[in-house]
């Protein structure tokens, strides 16, 4: 497992003091949205844990997060609804998402989870596995997955049938078997589950 240090040193390298990273979360799941943020950390000192978000546990990311949020010099955060990924595709959804969380941010080097075609206000570097590289990136993936999952809690409380606290809009066999028995809801992606309605 990578430790923050190693990640925080890979970022360190490039020599600038204020490097933005963009990560995303979401564009796997049958449903909601597809989120991303940009950060721009602190290239002092690491926070302890920070990794890719994908080998944290749940609890970890939450806490994670709130001392990511504290810390950052820049963050925002972008989500595009299911409906507009139906329209335009995952990968065009995700490239606005990332575009507009950093369409305020005034680094000189944005950092992204492997993603190309951006039009980002700085020179961009597109890294294959990032979130597992860079300290930047991986803090925003966590931004982005922990604001995610928590608009999908919520999304529970409206259409509990489907379990999304749960698996948060990913295609589990319980979550299948939902969209049999109840069809599709407001939040799915009518594009993605074609096969199962």
């Amino acid at each position: 497992m990578q430790l923050a240090e190693e990640l925080l040193a890979f970022d360190k390298a490039y020599g600038i003091s204020q490097i933005a990273g963009i990560d995303e979360a979401g564009r796997g799941p049958l449903a909601g949205p597809v989120t991303a943020a940009c950060v721009i950390m602190p290239l002092e000192s690491a926070i302890p844990y920070v990794n890719d978000s994908k080998k944290l546990s749940e609890k970890r990311r939450e806490i994670l997060f709130e001392e990511i949020i504290k810390s950052a010099l820049y963050v925002d955060i972008c989500s595009i609804p299911p409906e507009t990924i139906d329209e335009i595709n995952i990968l065009n959804a995700t490239r606005i998402a990332m575009e507009g969380a950093a369409e305020k941010c005034s680094a000189e080097l944005f950092l992204v989870d492997y993603i190309e075609g951006l039009k980002l206000p700085g020179k961009i570097e597109a890294i294959v596995k990032g979130d597992a590289k860079s300290y930047n990136i991986a803090c925003a993936g966590i931004v982005a997955k922990v604001s995610r999952d928590r608009y999908m809690r919520g999304v529970d409380k409206l259409y509990p049938e489907y379990g999304f606290a749960r698996h948060k809009g990913y295609g589990t066999k319980a979550h299948i078997e939902a969209i049999r028995k109840h069809g599709s809801s407001p939040i799915h992606r009518r594009s993605f589950i074609t096969k199962f309605t």
